[in-house]
């Protein structure tokens, strides 16, 4: 007699919907729930280091704003150092280095405040091309082995959910006047085409007195952000 096998069907998928925003957003979406909407404040008002606006749009293949997303970010402070228990140093009072933000509904801009970050400790020594592998495994609770080699240039890690994207992408900012941080960056460097790494750098600007970085995210087509398989 064969045996009956009860496997468990598997949960379906979908893009991240209408209800992401009440979900993650709730002000956003219409629903007073907190004092605060949780993930605005990514530096709080104890840091240190140079205020910053980070702000774009999300475009998509057509050339048009994508109006319904919402971007998690994550940074170092101006030490360069992460507000995770296991980090090498201390963060101030207030500092979580996490924020979550959503696009206007009308113009697809998004942006957030925060200091801008220091250079930070390479995971692990990494050489040039794709395929390259890490010089040494394990490490630390980032996976930091080989402590001989350049920092990673200051930068803003950037995790995207919108409609029809089934897997959130993963990207960062890098600063236009750190060029010679950015030139050494490990990461930007695995970039093979060079002509690419342009996509992840932001433009410094002023408005009112404040410093403001430009940072338009492409989803395709020409001058696509570069995504990391992480």
């Amino acid at each position: 007699m064969a045996q009956k096998l009860d496997y468990l069907k598997e949960t379906p998928s979908q893009t991240a919907g209408p209800y992401v925003h009440i979900g993650l957003a709730p002000g956003a979406a219409g629903f007073d729930i907190y004092r605060s909407e949780l993930g605005w404040d990514i530096a709080g008002p104890n840091a240190a280091g140079e205020r910053i606006r980070v702000e774009g749009v999300v475009i998509d293949g057509t050339g048009n704003p994508v109006k319904d997303v919402l971007i998690e970010a994550w940074q170092a402070n101006a030490s360069g150092v992460y507000a995770h228990p296991e980090s090498e140093g201390e963060v101030e009072d207030g500092f979580r280095g996490w924020g979550r933000v959503i696009t206007d509904f009308e113009t697809g801009e998004w942006g957030f405040d925060t200091v801008k970050p220091g250079p930070v400790k390479a995971r692990r020594k990494l050489g040039t091309g794709p395929l390259h592998e890490p010089a040494i495994a394990g490490g630390d609770w980032l996976g930091r082995a080989d402590e001989a080699h350049e920092n990673m240039a200051p930068h803003i890690n950037l995790w995207i959910v919108a409609r029809g994207i089934n897997i959130g992408l993963n990207t960062r900012v890098y600063f236009d006047d750190e060029a010679e941080a950015n030139a050494k960056d490990p990461v930007l460097n695995l970039i093979e085409w060079q002509n690419r790494r342009p996509t992840l750098i932001a433009k410094r600007g002023e408005r009112d007195g404040k410093v403001v970085y430009r940072f338009d995210i492409r989803l395709q087509g020409e001058n696509e952000t570069v995504f990391f398989d992480i």
